[in-house]
C-alpha cells in the first residue's frame, strides 16, 4: 500500500531516481536562502541527509529548523561544483514542488542538533528527545540494539529458552540498597526492584528448564558512576542446570568473543581466556580487575625492607613496581606522580632512579643499605635508566594503592594498546571477606557453592575458603559475574549462618529457594553480562549515559520527566503510606 507521506527514505535518494518525482519526509536540519533560492538539508530518521531546492518561498511557510515537513518533487542531478562527498545522497537534490508541515517548531531550540554532544548535560537530558536527533547520538542508541539483537539469536543458537523473570518481587540482601514498592493490597509490605533475577533463574532449574537467558532489567539503588547509571541497568542473563563453571564459561568464550570480534575492528584475545586465581590477580596487578594491556606487574618486596632502618617501610608490607627505558623523565614527573597518589588517599610515594653502574637516584636513597639496594635491583631485574616506585603500609590498602599506581603508570607512559580487548576470567574467589565493620560477610554472590564442604570446617578460618565464584574482565573492567551455584540446602544455611544469618532468617529473605531445594534441585550455574558497560567498551564512550535512550543523571534524577516527583496525599492513602520529612 502507498505510504501517505513518502514514497522513499532520504537516504534512498540517488542517481536511479533522476527526473522521477518523489515523496521524502524528515526534519529540517538546516535552511539556507541564496537570494531566490532556498536549499534545505532534510534529515531522515537513519540521520542521512537528503538537499531540497525551493524555487518559490510561499512554499516555505511556516518551514524553519527542526520541523517536520513533507516534500514532493523531482530528482535532477547537482552541479558538478556542488557535490557533497561525505553524504550519501551527494550527487542529486530534489526539486520542491509542493512542501507540507507536519510538525512545526513553536518554541526556539535549546540547542542546535548537530551539536547537542557539546551541550550541558542537563540541558540535553531535559530536551533529550532532540538530543536523539543527533546522528552521533542515535547511532550509539541503534548500535545497542544491533548488540542485543545478536546476543538473543546467539543464545537461541546455543539451545536457551529466553524467559522472563518478575519486576515485582521481595526485597533481598544482595549487597545493594533495593528500589522498595508499596502494596497497596497488602498494608504496610513492600515489594522491591529485582537487583537482579538469581532466586527466579534459580527457581527454573529446579523446575526443569535446562537452558535460560534473558535481557534483564536490574534495579539498585545506587549513586551514578562514568560506568554505572543511578538506578537500572541490563544484562545478559543465564543459567544452566546439570553444569559446572566449566561448561558456563565455555559458553560464555562462545558468545563473548563473537561478539567483541563482530562489534569491534579491535584485535580480540582468542579463546580460551586466561584464567587467573584471585589471589594472583591481586598480588600481580592490585584489581580483581586487570588491564592486561598494561605489561607492568606490581611486586611484593616486603622481605627486602624486613629489618629495615627506614621507618617508612618498617614492619610494613611494601609494593613495587619497576619501568624500563625511563631516561628523560624531568623530576616533575615523579612530583606529579606523588601528588595523584596522596590524592588517592596514598601517605606518599617513594621513587628511585637507577642511573648508571646501577646507583640510585632518590630522596629516599640514603635511608637504605647498599644490601636493600642491592636485593631491590635483583628482585625487580631494574636495569640503567629504570625507575622504581614504592607504596608501603598495611597489606590491603597498599595492594589496592599499588593497583591504582600501575594503572596511572600504564596511562601517563602510554604502555596501554588502545586497539586491544584483552579478556581473561579471575577465578577462585573467596567466599567471604570483612566487611567495613571487621565482620564476616559474602565477597560476592551468596548463592556461590564453595570449593569445600561448609559443614565439615571446624576451625578453618572462613575468609580461606573459595567458592566456585568467577569475574570476566575486559581492560580492566568488570562485565560478567558468575558461578556455581550451592543447592545443597544444609550448605546454603551453613554459608549465610557463617555471615550472621540464622535458618529462620534465610527461610524469612529467600522463602522460594529454601523450601524449592528441599525437592531435588539439579546441580546449576550461572553468569550475567552486564550489557550497558560492554556497549560502552565497544563504542569506546566514556560515559554509560551515552549508550541509553533515556537515562536518569548522575543524580538519579531525570530532567525529561522532572522524576522522582511527589504524588498526591491520595495515592499515598491508598498505598498505607505517611510522609514525614523533617525540614
Amino acid at each position: 500500500m502507498e505510504n501517505k507521506y513518502r514514497s522513499h527514505r532520504c537516504e534512498e535518494i540517488s542517481k536511479d531516481l533522476l527526473n522521477k518525482t518523489v515523496k521524502v519526509s524528515g526534519w529540517v536540519s538546516s535552511i539556507r536562502d541564496h537570494g531566490g533560492i532556498t536549499f534545505i538539508d532534510l534529515r531522515g530518521n537513519s540521520g542521512e541527509v537528503v538537499q531540497l531546492v525551493v524555487n518559490d518561498d510561499s512554499k516555505l511557510k511556516d518551514v524553519s529548523k527542526e520541523a517536520v515537513i513533507c516534500c514532493e518533487g523531482n530528482v535532477r542531478l547537482r552541479g558538478e561544483e556542488n557535490i557533497n562527498p561525505k553524504l550519501k545522497t551527494g550527487e542529486v537534490e530534489i526539486v520542491a514542488d509542493k512542501i507540507e508541515v507536519l510538525g512545526g517548531v513553536y518554541a526556539p531550540l535549546p540547542f542546535e542538533v548537530e551539536d547537542s554532544k557539546n551541550v550541558r548535560e542537563d540541558v540535553r537530558l531535559k530536551h533529550r528527545y532532540l538530543d536523539l536527533r543527533n546522528q552521533q547520538v542515535a547511532k550509539n542508541i541503534y548500535f545497542r540494539a544491533e548488540v542485543n539483537h545478536f546476543l538473543r539469536e546467539k543464545m537461541r543458537s546455543l539451545g536457551f529458552t529466553e524467559i522472563t523473570t518478575p519486576i515485582l518481587t521481595a526485597s533481598s540482601p544482595e549487597g545493594a540498597r533495593d528500589f522498595i514498592v508499596p502494596a497497596r493490597q497488602h498494608p504496610g509490605k513492600f515489594y522491591a526492584l529485582p537487583q537482579a533475577p538469581q532466586v527466579f533463574k534459580q527457581l527454573l532449574m529446579v523446575g526443569g528448564f535446562e537452558r535460560y537467558f534473558q535481557i534483564a532489567p536490574c534495579f539498585r539503588d545506587e549513586d551514578a558512576r562514568a560506568d554505572r547509571t543511578a538506578g537500572e541497568f541490563y544484562q545478559l542473563d543465564m543459567e544452566m542446570s546439570f553444569a559446572t563453571q566449566e561448561d558456563v564459561m565455555s559458553v560464555g568464550e562462545e558468545v563473548y568473543y563473537e561478539l567483541f570480534s563482530k562489534f569491534s575492528n579491535k584485535e580480540v584475545s582468542k579463546p580460551p581466556f586466561r584464567r587467573i586465581p584471585f589471589a594472583e590477580s591481586m598480588e600481580k596487578y592490585g584489581t580483581d580487575k586487570p588491564d592486561l594491556r598494561n605489561p607492568l606487574l606490581i611486586v611484593d618486596v616486603s622481605d627486602v625492607f624486613a629489618n629495615t632502618g627506614f621507618n617508612a617501610f618498617k614492619n610494613s608490607t611494601v609494593k613495587a613496581i619497576c619501568v624500563q627505558n625511563m631516561a628523560g623523565q624531568p623530576r616533575s614527573f615523579y612530583d606529579n606522580l606523588t601528588e595523584f597518589m596522596v590524592e588517592n588517599k596514598s601517605k606518599g610515594l617513594a621513587w628511585i632512579k637507577v642511573e648508571e653502574g646501577l646507583k640510585f637516584n632518590s630522596p629516599i636513597a640514603k635511608f637504605l643499605t647498599e644490601e636493600e639496594q642491592k636485593m631491590l635491583t635483583v628482585k625487580l631485574g631494574a636495569k640503567e635508566n629504570s625507575s622504581i616506585f614504592m607504596l608501603a603500609g598495611k597489606k590491603d590498602l597498599t595492594t589496592k594503592l599499588a593497583g591504582i599506581l600501575r594503572n596511572e603508570l600504564g596511562e601517563r607512559l602510554n604502555l596501554i594498546d588502545k586497539n586491544k580487548f584483552e579478556l581473561c576470567w579471575i577465578v577462585d574467589f573467596p567466599m567471604f571477606e570483612l566487611d567495613g565493620e571487621g565482620k564476616i560477610d559474602f565477597s560476592h554472590n551468596p548463592f556461590s557453592k564453595a570449593q569445600e564442604n561448609l559443614l565439615e570446617l571446624g576451625n578453618k578460618n572462613p575468609l580461606d575458603v573459595k567458592a566456585f565464584q568467577f569475574d570476566f574482565v575486559c581492560n580492566g573492567v568488570e562485565l560478567v559475574s558468575g558461578g556455581e551455584r550451592n543447592t545443597n540446602f544444609a550448605s546454603m544455611v551453613k554459608a549465610f549462618e557463617i555471615v550472621g544469618f540464622p535458618a529462620s532468617e534465610v527461610e524469612k529473605r529467600f522463602g522460594a529457594l529454601y523450601s524449592a531445594f528441599k525437592y531435588g534441585a539439579p546441580p546449576h550455574c550461572g553468569m550475567a553480562l552486564g550489557i550497558d558497560r560492554t556497549i560502552m567498551l565497544l563504542l569506546d564512550e566514556a560515559n554509560m549515559r551515552e549508550i541509553i535512550a533515556f537515562p536518569l543523571n548522575k543524580s538519579a534524577y531525570d530532567p525529561l520527566t522532572n522524576a522522582p516527583s511527589e504524588v498526591t496525599q491520595k495515592q499515598l492513602e491508598e498505598v498505607h503510606i505517611k510522609v514525614d520529612i523533617k525540614e
